[in-house]
């Protein structure tokens, strides 16, 4: 499986987020690299109130969590189909683990995945062994680490042929800039649309149309990171676009401002 990303694709402003927090990706154990894309760590102590935003993967994630003045908890993250925003103030520490798109139904078999997109819940009754001390209490990395692999091992997961399946078709829309249409997918996967949209809504959370779009978005803001001047017209007909139109739709849908006003504000920040 695909070691921990190194990139910031899906956070916005990165760089401003980088000078802020202490971000880090770890690997878990590697019974769990199946399964586990990474963990994600953050800690932060910062002398004025910050409001971080990511643009989300299609990826459900356990998430403890300890802010200032606040009892430590532990959430189930769902697929968040907006722009995520969360406020860091004063000193405080995260330890999130983040799902392989389609793996996370193994770990919560009861439901379909789709039951938890667009939700956060506090301390579910799913995950009874999630223990916030073990996890958020040590200040040594490499035992917050251990505890988070202990939690997901001793859920036990059963082999999944299905989400075996989802994880991979996900990484195929990932990977393959060519996908842009949903029943085209589905034929050269020898599926029917129906069929498809049942697997990503039972093991994904979303439909393989938003999975497509999301990518695309993602790969549009690192564009606008990267370049000075982005050719959006070009770049919307590269990621399967009819127009540059309907790229800056769904981009200030996604994101909250225009492509070009979030590219000039990325170069005034830097």
């Amino acid at each position: 499986m695909a070691a921990p990303r190194r990139d910031t694709r899906g956070i916005v402003a990165p760089a401003d987020f980088l000078a802020r927090v202490d971000f880090r990706r770890p690997e878990p154990a590697e019974p769990l690299r199946s399964h586990i894309e990474h963990y994600w760590l953050i800690d932060w102590d910062l002398p004025e109130p910050y409001v971080s935003q990511v643009v989300p993967h299609p990826a459900v994630h356990i998430v403890f969590q300890q802010f200032e003045s606040q009892e430590p908890f532990v959430e189930v993250a769902g697929v968040q189909q907006g722009l995520f925003t969360q406020k860091l103030e004063g000193r405080g520490r995260v330890c999130g683990i983040k799902f392989r798109p389609g793996a996370f139904r193994p770990f919560a078999p009861g439901q379909a995945v789709s039951e938890w997109t667009g939700r956060r819940i506090h301390f579910p009754e799913a995950f009874p062994t999630a223990n916030c001390t073990a996890v958020l209490t040590p200040d040594d990395e490499d035992a917050r680490i251990a505890a988070l692999d202990t939690f997901l091992l001793s859920l036990s997961p059963r082999p999944d042929p299905q989400a075996d399946l989802a994880m991979t078709l996900v990484d195929r829309i990932r990977t393959d800039r060519t996908i842009r249409r949903v029943a085209d997918f589905a034929r050269t996967e020898g599926m029917s649309v129906r069929l498809l949209q049942r697997l990503f809504a039972g093991y994904v959370g979303v439909g393989p149309k938003w999975v497509i779009l999301r990518y695309r978005i993602h790969e549009a803001l690192e564009r606008a990171e990267a370049e000075r001047d982005v050719d959006w017209a070009g770049l919307a007909a590269d990621l399967g676009y009819a127009d540059q139109a309907h790229l800056v739709r769904d981009f200030t849908a996604t994101v909250g401002v225009p492509p070009t006003a979030y590219a000039a504000a990325v170069r005034s920040s830097g």
